[in-house]
């Protein structure tokens, strides 16, 4: 585990409801309803949220050392996520496919910048050695 030396954002929500209710943040500006995967009808459901924030962050680090290497992340650069709810042995547990489209940049600076991303990610770092996860180039 990392020693954290400050506090930068504290993220607060508050959930209701379980799978099928609402969620929102202190601050007003997430207003989610919930529904189970599967069901028709509106709403997210969790899997989709950890999809949505990891691929976000993920963007955000490959930005930052793209920046560290004097390189600008194309503007179509992209990150699809894929988040498997999945039964096992004691209960359930979920995996992850990260497929990274980074167009103009040759593979290996490519390559390099998403073992950097994937390193220092926060979601990459809570999830690993946790659940199965792939990151894959475009």
């Amino acid at each position: 585990m990392n020693t954290i030396d400050k506090v930068i954002y504290t993220a607060r929500t508050h959930t209701t409801g379980g799978s099928d209710g609402n969620v929102r943040s202190d601050d007003g500006r997430l207003l989610l309803q919930l529904s189970p995967p599967e069901v028709p009808g509106i709403g997210t459901n969790p899997w989709q949220l950890l999809g949505a924030g990891w691929s976000a962050c993920f963007l955000g680090a490959l930005g930052h050392f793209a920046k560290l290497r004097d390189l600008a992340l194309p503007e179509d650069a992209a990150i699809d996520a894929e988040v498997d709810l999945c039964a096992a042995t004691g209960g359930f547990v979920v995996q992850a496919r990260l497929r990274v489209t980074l167009p103009g940049i040759d593979l290996e600076t490519a390559r390099a910048l998403v073992n950097a991303a994937h390193a220092a990610s926060p979601y990459s770092k809570a999830t690993n050695g946790n659940i199965a996860v792939s990151i894959d180039l475009a």
